[in-house]
C-alpha cells in the first residue's frame, strides 16, 4: 500500500483522535506564566492567539522534509493546527543551497556505497532516491521546479577507476531494471567528450535518468503550496529547547516564545544532534560556486567527478561548481556557513584547468550549505519519545530522498495518534 493509501486509512481510524478533543489554548495554562511571557517578549495577545496557541502539530525545519511533512499531515488530515518553525529567513540547511540535482547516484559513489552496505541496501536506496525525484515532480509540476532531463555524466582522468566503474554497467542497470524499473540507464559515454571540451578527461559515462531543477522556484512552489492549504510557516523562530510537559510537547524559542504542541515532528537535517544527540547525524557542510554568465556554454546537463565528491551543472550559461569535502572531512563537519580557501582552490582549479581551460571565466558567488550525513546514507525516520518524531540524514540527497521521507515522518505521526 502506498504512504498515500496509508495515510487516507490512518487518518479515517483516528477520526476521533486525541488532536481532535478540546484542549485549553496556551494562554490559560497559566494565567500568571503566560502574562510573564507576554511582557517579556511584548507579543500581543492576538499574536499568540493566532500563531502560538492550540497547535496540534509543529515541525521543526522548512526544508524540502520539514515541509512535505506538514503539507502530508494537513492533506490528510486537515482538521490538524500544524505549525512549521524555522531559524532562518529562508530554509538555513540545503534545501535552498544545493546544486539542484535531480540524481540517485553515479556508478562510482554505488561502488563505494557497496564497500559499507550490501547490494539489496545500496540499490534499495537508489529506487527511493528516483521514486522520490519522481514524487517531487508529480507534487509540484515539471515547469514549476523547472525540471530539466538533460542526463548525467561520471568523469574519469583514470584509467583504473573507469575500468572498475565499466564493468559494472550491465549488472548495474539490471539491478536498476529490478529495482526502480528503468532500464539501461548507464553507457559509455567517450563519443561525447570532443563536444565538452573538458581537459584530461578521458572517458565518460552516461545515466540517462539523471535531470536538473531550479532549485529556489522548487522551494518557491513547495511553500506556497504548503501556506495555500493553511500550514503556518514562522520564519526566524529558532526553536532552542524541546521538553515534555504533561503530555504535551513545549518548545522554547530564542525570542522567548513558548510554544506548546501534541506532537512534534524534528527536520532539521544537518542541525539534528540539537535535539538528536544519540542519533548517527552530523553536519556536513558542501562549498559551492557560480560563475557569471558564460559566451557560447557547451557544457549541459549533470556531471559527477571522483565518486560525487565534485560535482557540477550548467544554470542556463553559467556552471554551478561543488564539492571537495573529502579534502577536509573534519573541518567539514561543522553546520558554519563559510567558505574555506582549501576548498575553493581546489574547485578553481577544477573549473579553469578540466570544465573550461582556456577560457576566461569569472566567478560570481560562492556559498556553502549544510547536508546531514552518518555512517550510512538511508535516512531516520523514527519515534524518538512519546510525541516527538525525526525524519533527518539525507545524505546529500535531499532533493531525491525529502519528498517521500516527509510523507513517512506524517504517517508516523498518524500512526502515533
Amino acid at each position: 500500500m502506498s504512504h498515500v493509501s496509508r495515510l487516507k486509512s490512518l487518518v479515517k481510524k483516528n477520526e476521533r483522535s486525541e488532536l481532535e478533543k478540546p484542549r485549553t489554548p496556551f494562554i490559560s495554562f497559566s494565567t500568571k506564566i503566560s502574562i510573564i511571557v507576554l511582557m517579556q517578549t511584548q507579543t500581543s495577545f492576538w499574536e499568540y492567539d493566532r500563531y502560538f496557541s492550540g497547535v496540534d502539530v509543529v515541525v521543526i525545519g522548512s526544508g524540502i522534509v520539514g515541509l512535505t511533512t506538514a503539507l502530508t499531515l494537513k492533506e490528510h488530515a486537515p482538521q490538524l493546527n500544524i505549525v512549521v518553525t524555522e531559524r532562518g529567513a529562508l530554509p538555513s540547511g540545503a534545501s535552498t543551497k544545493n546544486a539542484g540535482f535531480a540524481c540517485f547516484g553515479s556508478v562510482s559513489e554505488l561502488l563505494d556505497d557497496l564497500l559499507q552496505s550490501s547490494e539489496a541496501e545500496v540499490f534499495s536506496l537508489v529506487e527511493k532516491r528516483y521514486r522520490g525525484l519522481l514524487r517531487l515532480r508529480e507534487r509540484l509540476g515539471d515547469a514549476a521546479i523547472q525540471y530539466e532531463s538533460l542526463g548525467g555524466y561520471e568523469l574519469f582522468d583514470a584509467e583504473d577507476d573507469y575500468q572498475k566503474c565499466a564493468a559494472q554497467l550491465v549488472p548495474f542497470n539490471a539491478l536498476l531494471a529490478t529495482y526502480a524499473g528503468l532500464k539501461n540507464v548507464y553507457r559509455v559515454a567517450d563519443d561525447q567528450l570532443a563536444g565538452f571540451g573538458f581537459r584530461g578527461v578521458k572517458h565518460l559515462i552516461h545515466n540517462g535518468a539523471e535531470g536538473q531543477i531550479d532549485t529556489g522556484r522548487m522551494m518557491d512552489a513547495l511553500i506556497a503550496r504548503v501556506r495555500s492549504a493553511g500550514v503556518q510557516i514562522l520564519n526566524g523562530l529558532d526553536i532552542i529547547r524541546l521538553h515534555s510537559e504533561s503530555n504535551m510537547q513545549v518548545l522554547e524559542t530564542n525570542q522567548g516564545h513558548v510554544i506548546r504542541a501534541c506532537r512534534v515532528v524534528i527536520c532539521t537535517n544537518g542541525f539534528a544532534r540539537q535535539f538528536l544527540s544519540e542519533e548517527d547525524v552530523n553536519p556536513a557542510r558542501a562549498q559551492v560556486l557560480i560563475t557569471e554568465p558564460i559566451a557560447d556554454l557547451a557544457v549541459r546537463g549533470t556531471f559527477h567527478y571522483d565518486r560525487g565528491y565534485y560535482y557540477f551543472r550548467n544554470v542556463g550559461n553559467r556552471i554551478l561548481l561543488g564539492g571537495g569535502r573529502n579534502l577536509d572531512f573534519s573541518g567539514e563537519q561543522t553546520s558554519e556557513h563559510a567558505v574555506t580557501d582549501l576548498i575553493q582552490e581546489k574547485l578553481n582549479a577544477l573549473l579553469w584547468e578540466v570544465i573550461l581551460p582556456k577560457r576566461e571565466v569569472a566567478v560570481a558567488m560562492r556559498w556553502s550549505g549544510t547536508m546531514g550525513v552518518g555512517g550510512v546514507k538511508r535516512p531516520i525516520v523514527k519515534q524518538v519519545r512519546a510525541g516527538v518524531y525525526a525524519a533527518v540524514r539525507m545524505g546529500g540527497m535531499g532533493v531525491a530522498l525529502g519528498s517521500l521521507t516527509g510523507e513517512e515522518a506524517a504517517e508516523m505521526v498518524l500512526e502515533g495518534l
